[in-house]
């Protein structure tokens, strides 16, 4: 409360005092708001050379593979066989073929292990599908199964392009595993289509970004593959279009036929394996293949395969050996099959035996088919389809196998010379191609055939040494393209820290100054390098051209550094608080040198999380003043708590167990909730508007606006999620009779639409017209009996002590309803639990997730805010750095990691049904950096809190915290990104170090954006509605 009676009276005293004011105000306002400006545009600068370091760095670090253009030609086989002369599609083009037709179903995430019996106490997943298993056993001429080894990465689009190219995926793709572009290089669904063949596509619509064009358009189904919630419309889909396409009579409607099956994955995703519903489509699955086979004629050859695993908890992405080990399974009433070369019927009992590569399919299905090999492919033909039943056929094996080798050494040969690679490179697997080649060619010349399993295991030798080149060439990086973006990265990082902490720069106004010539002299360069380049090599290069305007902005800040007449000095540490700041940053960065370090990244933000709250504690306890004492200990501690509270929500990664235990979820094999966990938002809804307002109550500030949106907004925002969430167990737990799950789905729409209707549009619209979370009470003068004046007239402001950070802070609380709706519902109260396990390990297990951990980080914001008020630390640069690191922590505390597999896709789906652009990436987004955009929205608090509301240099103070912050960030990325470049061929580079790079190039880009346009367009708003009151600084 302040009492401001005197000055009202003696404002109110002068003449014409309102116009004054107003001119005052108005000409603060212009330069408030114009300064504030220009300081968007200069972190949005900042943004953009962060976005050209990341860029050049990724250029030259996830490359891909050069593909050739080279197509293969029925009447050009690659060498001389016995069959030569063909050239036929009627007939075979290189071999003669086995077929005319072909079904060939994927069941997407169909893992070897869900198709062979198990003994012992089985899993959900075990003993569901069977026919697999025991066509191949009982009638081993006619099927066979065998485990299909994926190449990570293990996502669809990635899969698909092995499955029908027979080459390696690059990292890089796994990006566009949502927006595929078509397969331009020569494939299998080239090669079918080329034949004449009618091709169909029943399912996922990955397909046709891959292959537009290519199927039937009167005969063909796609859906969409996206929505992993829904597990039954693309199954039915399927099988409703494929059982009348088997039927007689139909065949002469399709040649080739691709059914692709969701349920099974979407199983995975959204439960896990280890659940009835994952169990329930592989029965079906089940089903739907023996109903398959029946409808099969004699020239119809039926593959079942997976495109991939699934990981315990039902995802995929990386190269985990549950991620990597599919089926596959071939069937023929022709009985051509064999085992002849193993003399093994019986399948592996495990996917560790006798496993084929995905890409071997494709040679496998060309020559059955009749098919030229596509050019590009690197896979070898599966013996079990060529050896033919009973006696080894090793004459076929060897011819087939010549063939696959021959067309794999005219790719090397056209390879290499793209390349310019030495022909030293392929030394070791051309030593067994001559061998091979030598033997192949005399038992031509001479028509002797004695020696073909010799012959074919050197041509099988030859593909193995090949391939593993292959994989070994295409890890190559182009380092100076790597070192350019390093560069950019580290020449910002210098400038963030200049302007965040050296006395060189005047905070805010000298922002107009960098940006100008930042602006100036990039423009000038990227020109300069577009005109450089046309002069060098006839052309305009886009990278020049961003490469001048890097390297000119840096240079631009540099001369404006050096030629601004204030003091030139390094920034460095000048407190125990700032060499606190600096040994956080830096030790977490050369950390991730280490894979361990990088693996339990998590624990090394909760021991630093932890030394602050003990160091603030200690601060705490020598203040003089008891109350602030009394303060300082209380907030150092919830702040402490608050941490190893939410330090018992994890989502462990397969490699730190098995010394981590994951309690985000029900179980470590479920993607779900446990059910007792649907309390905790409800118990969250209740109590957190109630903390809240005590501290609002510390400052008088529970006031206008404060008593609304805390009180009953947020409240109602956080129950009405908690409601969505309880549908959405009841949903997954058949609580609701069948007929009534569309309502429920409809009214579970509604329920997070009106949530985030809440947060994004009513919330935002408040913050941005609302007054401060204040009162002004006047008292009315009193006379006593004799007409004296006994109180003169009193005029007193509640809240004003805190005008600026119990508004702002509405913005995050607007935030944080929407966050909590598009994170897993599970919790906070959570000790009771951990110390109950601890006592009976074997009872239900606790979790914790998002939704809770959110709440948590929304109170540590509050503590953190008071910590740093109470010990006068708002300009040191310790509160950005721990924001920053808060944002990490319940990065991983809401059931993240820096891996593929750990992205919660299905947030997109939780206000819609189907994949809709551009809001379904976008949540998707929002969930996966939801605690690193809070505390990005957040940073002006930390110059805001307890100001009072006139305070000169608050922009300055927001400036330079924000700066800080992003600095934090951006040492992050450019230790990550040094790290991966720097350990480029080590073991775990694709597991570890280039995950973390790329997520920490995300968060960085995020935050940029966030700190940008959100924190500073916040200051804006939140300025202009105090100065209404107030007036401007």
């Amino acid at each position: 409360m302040e009492d401001i009676t005197e000055r009202y009276k003696a404002v109110k005293s002068q003449k014409d005092w309102d116009k004054s004011l107003a001119k005052i105000n108005k000409d603060k306002s212009i330069r408030f708001k114009a300064t504030l400006s220009l300081l968007i545009c200069f972190f949005f600068w900042i943004a953009l050379l962060h976005s050209l370091g990341i860029y050049f760095f990724t250029k030259g670090f996830l490359l891909t593979r050069l593909v050739l253009d080279e197509k293969s030609q029925c009447a050009l086989p690659p060498i001389q066989t016995p069959n030569h002369g063909l050239g036929s599609q009627d007939n075979g083009c290189w071999h003669p073929k086995s077929f005319d037709k072909a079904v060939i179903i994927i069941i997407d995430a169909l893992r070897y292990d869900f198709t062979v019996p198990f003994q012992g106490d089985p899993h959900h997943f075990h003993n569901a599908l069977h026919v697999l298993h025991e066509t191949a056993t009982q009638n081993p001429e006619k099927a066979f199964l065998l485990p299909f080894i994926a190449d990570p990465p293990t996502a669809t689009l990635q899969r698909l392009k092995g499955l029908t190219t027979g080459t390696l995926p690059t990292f890089i793709d796994a990006g566009s595993n949502f927006a595929g572009t078509a397969i331009e290089e020569d494939n299998l669904v080239a090669q079918l289509r080329n034949a004449g063949k009618t091709l169909v596509h029943l399912g996922d619509d990955t397909w046709h970004s891959l292959f537009p064009g290519y199927f039937d358009t009167n005969l063909t189904r796609a859906y969409d593959s996206f929505n992993v919630w829904d597990l039954h419309t693309v199954d039915d889909g399927v099988t409703e279009h494929l059982m009348p396409l088997l039927a007689a009579g139909e065949s002469s409607k399709w040649d080739v036929i691709f059914g692709h099956y969701l349920g099974v994955d979407h199983a995975g995703h959204r439960y896990g394996p280890d659940h009835p519903a994952t169990k329930a489509k592989l029965q079906e699955m089940d089903q739907t293949i023996r109903q398959i086979v029946s409808l099969l004629d004699d020239q119809t050859l039926l593959v079942v395969m997976g495109d991939h695993g699934m990981d315990i908890k039902g995802d995929h992405g990386g190269e985990s050996d549950d991620e990597v080990e599919a089926a596959l399974w071939m069937y023929s009433k022709k009985g051509i099959f064999g085992r002849g070369h193993n003399k093994i019927i019986e399948p592996p009992a495990t996917a560790k035996e006798r496993p084929v590569g995905q890409i071997d399919l494709v040679p496998t299905l060309s020559l059955l088919l009749g098919i030229p090999i596509p050019y590009n492919n690197l896979g070898a033909p599966i013996s079990e389809a060529f050896v033919g039943p009973g006696k080894a056929d090793w004459q076929n094996l060897a011819t087939v196998n010549a063939l696959a080798a021959a067309q794999i050494h005219n790719y090397q040969h056209a390879y290499s010379q793209a390349r310019g690679l030495d022909d030293a490179v392929f030394a070791l697997p051309r030593q067994a191609w001559d061998k091979g080649h030598y033997l192949w060619t005399s038992a031509q010349g001479v028509g002797r055939f004695d020696q073909h399993e010799v012959t074919s295991n050197l041509f099988l030798q030859y593909q193995q040494e090949t391939l593993r080149i292959c994989r070994s060439l295409w890890a190559r990086f182009d380092v100076p393209c790597m070192i350019q973006g390093i560069v950019v990265l580290v020449c910002t990082l210098a400038i963030l820290a200049f302007f965040a902490r050296s006395p060189s720069v005047a905070g805010p106004p000298s922002a107009a100054t960098y940006l100008g010539h930042m602006s100036i002299t990039g423009a000038i360069t990227l020109v300069g390098a577009f005109i450089a380049e046309a002069l060098v090599s006839g052309t305009m290069s886009l990278n020049a051209g961003l490469a001048g305007l890097g390297f000119g902005s840096i240079a631009g800040f540099v001369v404006a550094l050096f030629r601004s007449s204030w003091k030139k000095s390094v920034p460095y540490p000048s407190s125990v608080w700032g060499w606190m700041a600096f040994m956080i940053t830096t030790s977490q960065s050369i950390g991730f040198a280490s894979n361990s370090y990088t693996i339990w990244e998590d624990e090394i933000l909760l021991f630093f999380l932890s030394t602050f709250a003990v160091m603030a504690l200690i601060s705490s306890i020598r203040r003089e003043l008891l109350a602030e004492r009394n303060l300082g200990i209380v907030q150092s501690m919830t702040f402490g708590l608050l941490t190893l509270l939410a330090s018992f929500s994890r989502l462990c990664r397969e490699e730190q167990m098995p010394y981590c235990r994951s309690t985000y979820y029900a179980s470590s094999t479920s993607s779900t909730s446990a059910l007792w966990q649907l309390f905790i938002p409800l118990l969250t809804a209740t109590l957190l508007p109630f903390a809240i307002k005590t501290y609002y109550q510390q400052t008088f500030s529970y006031e206008g606006i404060a008593t609304i949106w805390v009180g009953f907004v947020l409240r109602f925002g956080l129950l009405a999620s908690a409601i969505f969430w309880i549908l959405d167990s009841g949903d997954d737990n058949d609580w609701f009779l069948s007929s009534n799950k569309a309502w429920l789905k409809t009214f579970k729409i509604g329920v997070s639409r009106l949530v985030l209707g809440i947060s994004l549009v009513v919330g935002t619209t408040f913050f941005v017209k609302s007054q401060p979370c204040i009162s002004i009470k006047v008292a009315r003068s009193s006379e006593n009996e004799d007409g004296v004046v006994a109180n003169p007239k009193t005029v007193q402001i509640y809240g004003s002590t805190n005008v600026h950070g119990t508004r702002y802070y509405l913005l995050i609380l607007s935030f944080l309803i929407g966050m909590a709706l598009l994170q897993k519902p599970m919790g906070t109260v959570i000790d009771f639990f951990r110390l109950s396990r601890s006592i009976a390990p074997n009872s239900v297990t606790n979790s914790e997730t998002g939704n809770g951990a959110l709440a948590i980080l929304t109170l540590q914001i509050l503590s953190l805010l008071e910590t740093l008020s109470i010990n006068d630390l708002y300009q040191s640069a310790i509160g950005p750095i721990i924001l920053a690191a808060l944002g990490n922590f319940h990065f991983f505390k809401t059931g993240h990691q820096a891996t593929l597999s750990s992205i919660q896709w299905e947030s997109a789906f939780i206000p819609f049904t189907t994949v809709t652009y551009p809001f379904s990436p976008i949540l998707v987004i929002l969930n996966f950096f939801g605690a690193q955009i809070m505390t990005a929205a957040a940073v002006p608090l930390i110059a805001l809190w307890k100001q009072p509301p006139k305070k000169i240099g608050l922009l300055g103070g927001v400036a330079k915290a924000l700066a800080t912050f992003l600095l934090y960030h951006a040492t992050i990325n450019a230790a990550t990104t040094m790290w991966a470049g720097h350990l480029r061929r080590h073991l775990m580079l694709f597991r570890i170090f280039s995950p973390r790079f790329m997520t920490a190039a995300a968060v960085l880009l995020v935050v940029d954006l966030v700190g940008a346009f959100m924190a500073l367009g916040g200051l804006w708003f939140n300025m202009s509605s105090i100065a209404e009151v107030f007036g401007w600084p």
